[in-house]
């Protein structure tokens, strides 16, 4: 039993770190699909390709969704978790393109803290001691990391203070789906819910989308694009896999070490892809706020002791 319960531990931190290595780079491709292509085209495509692998998943699984398994009022969760997603793909790409993937990945650290503190509100649960010294370091790394913005964040609206705001809603909305999903699993799988809300992702911004724009992509941003779907296969499949066979808290708390991923993928990018990319302004007390935020992260998901959702 034992060294069944090791091969999990391993199988398990091995899904997890894929996860944070898959959701540390994203941003990094991201940005050089943005380069030719509007941010909901970006998501039509991660959407639609998502959908038709787990809809072939299921098919062949002959385990595809009824929306009759679906009470009124789950319906309705579903619809406003469905919309929180959408937004939330959508919107992190806008805070995106306004910002460099670094501050994009840090800011979207505050979705999970976020999760919890509304499963105050709607599951009764409580915070621990662990968990308010991780939202506490979390918050004060937030704080250095925008040391030197933070005047421009408070005074003036410009594109740095808008690609702000946006990767907050982004992190807002995230937290409102991950948190009704919570509710919609006890009526369907997580695969299920995935496909339905996935193809509402692409009947809802088909419409606002220029599909054709693909054609004007050179072969690095396709194949930027082409990775940016696969990711969204790839780093989902091996988070709810890893929930599934490890300690939610452990694979929260490595999956928190995606900032650090982003920070070392962007130096890489830089060196290799001057041309797309620019050395970020980011100094060394910002470099101690993200690896506060990291921190943070991680104590606030090793005080829980029980299931939870993660962002992206």
């Amino acid at each position: 039993m034992q060294n069944q319960y090791e091969v999990r531990h391993w199988y398990g931190f091995f899904l997890a770190l894929t996860t944070a290595i898959m959701w540390g780079v994203l941003p990094v491709f991201l940005k050089l699909a943005l380069q030719k292509m509007d941010p909901v085209t970006i998501t039509w495509y991660r959407f639609m390709v998502a959908a038709l692998f787990v809809f072939l998943l299921l098919l062949r699984q002959n385990k595809l969704p009824s929306l009759a398994q679906l009470g009124g009022q789950q319906a309705r969760w579903l619809f406003i978790a469905s919309a929180g997603l959408i937004v939330n793909y959508v919107f992190y790409l806008k805070g995106l393109d306004y910002l460099n993937p670094e501050t994009a990945q840090v800011l979207i650290q505050l979705a999970p803290f976020l999760v919890m503190l509304g499963g105050i509100f709607l599951y009764k649960e409580k915070f621990s001691r662990l968990e308010w010294l991780g939202a506490f370091i979390l918050f004060s790394g937030m704080l250095l990391f925008f040391n030197n913005r933070l005047d421009e964040l408070l005074t003036s609206v410009n594109r740095y203070s808008l690609g702000v705001l946006m990767i907050i809603l982004a992190a807002v909305t995230w937290a409102v789906y991950g948190l009704l999903q919570k509710r919609l699993l006890k009526s369907m799988n997580a695969k299920q819910l995935t496909l339905i809300m996935y193809t509402a992702g692409v009947v809802v911004l088909l419409p606002f989308s220029t599909l054709f724009t693909v054609l004007e992509m050179n072969q690095l941003q396709f194949l930027a694009l082409l990775f940016c779907c696969a990711n969204t296969i790839i780093g989902y499949g091996a988070f709810t896999e890893a929930m599934a066979v490890w300690h939610a808290s452990k694979v929260s708390a490595v999956i928190a070490l995606a900032p650090l991923v982003t920070i070392f993928s962007m130096s890489l990018a830089v060196k290799f892809w001057p041309q797309y990319f620019a050395q970020s302004d980011i100094n060394l007390l910002a470099y101690v706020g993200a690896g506060l935020v990291m921190l943070g992260s991680i104590l606030a998901s090793m005080g829980k002791a029980r299931p939870g959702v993660k962002a992206k």
